[in-house]
């Protein structure tokens, strides 16, 4: 048996999926990413002390127009009405933790408004604190857990 690729078509040219016929249900989804610094950057973080203001709070603001543009900027993603998002920084040692959380109630899932939620935050951030740390870097961007829809509940490792 042979899989059919749904975004692309007879001819293997790409396109946008018809989701017109799929039920609208409750949907959310989970990425995380990690970004790699320094522990003086933290100890900057912390103190709310970097050259470019409060890294924090842009990066959380980022991480929510990056869900919002989504479809923007990934080719064959839906438009769809988010209906929540949220972006958790956790500071560590010499790292900062993102999650984002996306929601919605539509035909087709937010796994790729989290990841790019996740993207946008952390780059947000490595361009805040790259003045104190080059060498910053964004990693470990994956989706964690997703609901709703046909698959229904997924979670990464189960």
């Amino acid at each position: 048996m042979t899989e059919q690729l749904t975004h692309v078509d007879a001819t293997g040219a790409a396109r946008m999926v018809d989701v017109s016929a799929k039920e609208v249900t409750a949907r959310r989804a989970v990425a995380t990413g990690t970004v790699r610094t320094t522990v003086d950057v933290i100890g900057l973080l912390r103190a709310d002390g970097l050259p470019k203001g409060d890294a924090l709070a842009v990066a959380r603001i980022a991480g929510i127009m990056g869900a919002k543009r989504t479809p923007d900027l990934i080719p064959l993603c839906h438009p769809i009405a988010l209906h929540g998002v949220t972006v958790e920084l956790e500071l560590r040692e010499s790292s900062v933790d993102i999650t984002a959380a996306t929601k919605t109630a539509d035909r087709t899932g937010v796994e790729m408004e989290a990841l790019t939620s996740v993207a946008a935050a952390g780059l947000a951030l490595v361009d805040m604190i790259k003045a104190v740390d080059p060498a910053a870097s964004l990693t470990d961007v994956r989706v964690e857990r997703k609901e709703g829809g046909k698959t229904g509940l997924w979670v990464r490792g189960e």
